[in-house]
C-alpha cells in the first residue's frame, strides 16, 4: 500500500487578492486585481521545489471557479492562466479579453 502525497493547503485571502498554496514548505500563489468587476489575473508563481505537480492549475482553477461564483469576467493576463483556459473551455464563456 502506498501512502497519499499530502494534500495542498489551498488559501484564498480576498484583501490581498491572492490564492496561495503551501506544499512540502514553498508557497506557491496567484495574483489577481478586480477592475470593474473583472478579475484580472495578473500573476501565477510555482516555486521551482514543487513545480510539475498541477499547483499553478489548482491555483488557477480555484481564482476561476471563485469568480464564476461572484459573478465576474475574468482577464487571464499572466500566460500561464491564458494557457489554463485555452485548454479548459468549459471557463471560456468567463473570459473578457479586455484588460
Amino acid at each position: 500500500m502506498t501512502a497519499d502525497p499530502p494534500t495542498p493547503d489551498l488559501h484564498h485571502d480576498p484583501d490581498a487578492h491572492r490564492f496561495s498554496l503551501r506544499l512540502d514548505g514553498h508557497e506557491a500563489e496567484l495574483l489577481y486585481s478586480l477592475r470593474s468587476g473583472r478579475m484580472v489575473i495578473d500573476h501565477t508563481g510555482v516555486p521551482e521545489a514543487i513545480g510539475g505537480r498541477g499547483i499553478a492549475a489548482t491555483l488557477v482553477k480555484a481564482a476561476l471557479d471563485h469568480a464564476r461564483r461572484q459573478g465576474w469576467r475574468v482577464v487571464p493576463a499572466c500566460s500561464y492562466s491564458a494557457a489554463y483556459v485555452q485548454r479548459h473551455p468549459e471557463y471560456a464563456d468567463l473570459v473578457d479579453a479586455r484588460s
